[in-house]
């Protein structure tokens, strides 16, 4: 039942909470405008609209733009030489999780010297305690997905050694983050459901997780009503701003889920997935680990009324067997478009599983001692074969 709690992160959210930017009380004088290297957040407008927001609050901006989903280390140096090299004294991150997550390493690597793997504590990581204190971040979401802009963590790869890899520590967590739901409306189905489903991921790792609390519980179990009832409505109708929003909603509270809980090792399973094949979105993974992985937990019976209480919260209400969680996940599955996605349109062949679960259990090893029972190589290689097409 015990639990620790630090959420300092002043929250925005709802429709049109970015126009209240100028308002807020900012971290410095001139920002650094962390976005995506692709074209939407220009063509949306939403760069344009920030920057006029943050001219209003008498700060001045400059824009990095090379963040590629799955963001490597060496976007996240070339960001934080970019950042010194203009004196910036903030971040703002104006994106999704990859966009949120590249800031935050910038935001490090900006006043910290050496590598960014320097500060990393597993792997090849050298496990250098952040001697500077990081940048101040703004994070503006644009999607609904990692709940990064309201947690204390970043993940990023390194290319050169296939770790795809977390950075945790207080220090990160946003000084402000705006939630505005009408930057989500231009989110494409597919990506909305990979989106959504990262965010379902981290409350139903949390809720089973063996360091379950009383605080995160209450997180968890409301946010999988939330998205869990709300994710296909959104990918339907993108313009549905009540499905958005709860949406949403639920994403804040999964990344809570992470700062009073844990998640558990079906992200570092993943995490060697796209480590591999960055090609791959991080929440099509877990969409296609998901049945075999919660199935393997059932069926160690670990944990039956807490997969019936889950199953209840996605809108089975009659649910009596934990594997009626399996059944209504399904569903959800299917009313996404996703149930049929196939690891082999990203690359992936069967011949990697064992050199991935060895990375899984390896430099995101720390994930599998959340677990209620304990998985070894064996069965990560079953998880991943039982889920490949």
């Amino acid at each position: 039942m015990s639990f620790t709690m630090y959420v300092p992160t002043k929250i925005l959210f709802g429709a049109g909470m970015l126009s209240e930017l100028h308002k807020q009380e900012l971290p410095g004088k001139k920002a650094l405008i962390v976005i995506s290297n692709g074209k939407s957040t220009r063509a949306n407008g939403y760069l344009a609209r920030a920057e006029e927001q943050l001219r209003l609050a008498g700060v001045e901006s400059v824009v990095f733009d090379k963040v590629q989903p799955n963001p490597v280390k060496d976007q996240v140096l070339e960001g934080a030489a970019f950042a010194k090299a203009n004196s910036c004294d903030f971040v703002v991150a104006l994106g999704g999780g990859s966009c949120i997550d590249a800031a935050k390493a910038i935001a490090i690597m900006a006043v910290n010297n050496g590598d960014l793997w320097d500060y990393v504590a597993s792997g090849t990581g050298k496990k250098k305690t952040i001697g500077t204190e990081p940048l101040p971040i703004v994070a503006i979401s644009t999607t609904a997905g990692t709940g990064s802009e309201a947690d204390a963590g970043c993940v990023i790869t390194n290319p050169a050694t296939n770790e795809k890899v977390g950075i945790k520590t207080p220090a990160l967590f946003p000084k402000l983050c705006i939630e505005d739901i009408e930057l989500m409306k231009s989110v494409p189905p597919m990506l909305t459901a990979y989106q959504g489903f990262d965010a379902l991921s981290h409350s139903l790792e949390g809720y089973v997780s063996q360091f379950a609390n009383l605080m995160s519980d209450m997180y968890a179990i409301t946010a999988i009503e939330h998205v869990g009832c709300y994710l296909a409505r959104a990918v339907k109708d993108g313009s549905d701003m009540e499905a958005r929003e709860h949406v949403a909603f639920g994403n804040i509270l999964s990344g809570t889920v992470m700062c009073v809980g844990t998640t558990s090792s079906q992200h570092s399973l993943e995490h060697a997935l796209s480590a591999y094949h960055e090609n791959l979105p991080h929440g099509a993974g877990l969409i296609m680990l998901s049945r075999a992985y919660f199935t393997n937990i059932i069926e160690h019976h670990v944990c039956d009324e807490r997969f019936i209480r889950i199953a209840k919260a996605m809108g089975m209400e009659d649910a009596k067997e934990p594997m009626d969680f399996i059944t209504v996940l399904g569903k959800l599955l299917q009313d996404c478009g996703v149930a049929d996605l196939k690891m082999s349109d990203y690359g992936i062949t069967p011949a990697e599983f064992p050199k991935m679960a060895d990375n899984a259990m390896g430099p995101m090893g720390g994930l599998f001692a959340c677990d209620r029972i304990r998985l070894t190589k064996e069965d990560c290689i079953a998880i991943y074969e039982k889920s490949y097409k």
